[in-house]
C-alpha cells in the first residue's frame, strides 16, 4: 500500500538507479505530456515528499508523480521484460543507458519547474520521513482543529505528511486510542506521533509494512484489515467502520476493549 514509507523506498531506489544518469528517452502517456521529451537531460535526484515523488533534472525541471492507491514505479535493465502490469496501465517511462523506470497506474504525472514545486507540495505538513521533520509544527497544525477525530487528523497531509490508512489504524491501536477521540481530548499527542513515525521509519528498510514485528504473511498488522478476527492482544473481535466526510471516508479498524470509547 503506497504510504509514506513506500514512497520513500521508491524514491531511494530510483535515486540510486537514475541520479547522475543522462536520460536517453521518455514516454509520457498522459494527454498533457504527449509531446514532452526529457532526452539529453541529466537526473540530479529523486526525492519523496510525503506521498509525492519528485524526479529532478539539470534543466531545473521536476517530474512530479503520485502513486495514489494503486500506482508503482518499476526499474528494469534495458532489454528486460516489463512485468508491472498491462501496457495500457503505463503512464510514464524514463530511459537511461543502464536503467528503465516504468510508472504504472500513477495518479498524477506532470512536469513542473523545480522552483515551483511548492505549488504541488507546499501545502503539506512536516514529512515524518523527511529532513524537514518538525514535531512542534506538526502538533501546531493538528491542534488547529481540536474537534476533529484523531483518525481524520492523522490522514490530513496538511497536518503531517506520510501517514496513510494503515499507519493511522496501527498507531492508534498500539497507543490504546479510540479512533473517534477528538484531538483536544488527547493528553499525549506527541507520543502518538512518535510511534507512528517509528513505524514508518522501521519499514523504510523492507517492503513488508509490518507493525507487529512479525513480517510473516497474515501476521504483519494488529488491527488493519482484520475486521471480525480476534484482537492479537485481548481476543476481542476487531471492529471496522467508515470514518470521515462523505465521499472521502476511509475504513477504520479498532479493538473496542484495547481502544475504549472516550467518555461522553
Amino acid at each position: 500500500m503506497p504510504e509514506g514509507d513506500t514512497v520513500y523506498r521508491v524514491a531511494r531506489a530510483m535515486h540510486q538507479a537514475l541520479a547522475g544518469q543522462v536520460i536517453t528517452g521518455t514516454d509520457f502517456r498522459v494527454p498533457e505530456l504527449a509531446t514532452a521529451d526529457l532526452s539529453g537531460q541529466t537526473v540530479t535526484e529523486v526525492v519523496s515528499r510525503g506521498k509525492h515523488l519528485l524526479a529532478r533534472t539539470d534543466r531545473a525541471l521536476s517530474l512530479h508523480t503520485h502513486l495514489k492507491m494503486e500506482g508503482a514505479w518499476h526499474l528494469y535493465r534495458p532489454g528486460r521484460r516489463w512485468a508491472g502490469g498491462p501496457w495500457h496501465e503505463i503512464r510514464a517511462v524514463l530511459k537511461t543507458g543502464t536503467w528503465v523506470a516504468v510508472g504504472y497506474r500513477l495518479g498524477i504525472v506532470e512536469l513542473i519547474p523545480t522552483a515551483e514545486e511548492h505549488r504541488v507540495v507546499g501545502h503539506l505538513g512536516p514529512d515524518l520521513l523527511g529532513a524537514d521533520w518538525d514535531l512542534e509544527e506538526a502538533l501546531s497544525r493538528l491542534r488547529k482543529d481540536p474537534d476533529i477525530s484523531i483518525a481524520e487528523a492523522l490522514l490530513d497531509q496538511r497536518n503531517l505528511a506520510g501517514i496513510g490508512n494503515l499507519y493511522k489504524n496501527e498507531a492508534l491501536f498500539v497507543s490504546g486510542i479510540n479512533p473517534w477521540t477528538k484531538v483536544s481530548e488527547l493528553e499525549d499527542l506527541p507520543k502518538l506521533i512518535d510511534k507512528a513515525r517509528r513505524m514508518l521509519k522501521l519499514n523504510t528498510v523492507h517492503w513488508a509494512q509490518a507493525t507487529t514485528g512479525n513480517a510473516s504473511r497474515g501476521q504483519q498488522h494488529w488491527v488493519f484489515e482484520r475486521a471480525g478476527r480476534p484482537c492479537r492482544r485481548c481476543g476481542t473481535r476487531v471492529e471496522a467502520a467508515e470514518q470521515g466526510p462523505a465521499g472521502a471516508a476511509r475504513l477504520t479498524y479498532w479493538c473496542p476493549v484495547c481502544q475504549p470509547s472516550p467518555p461522553a
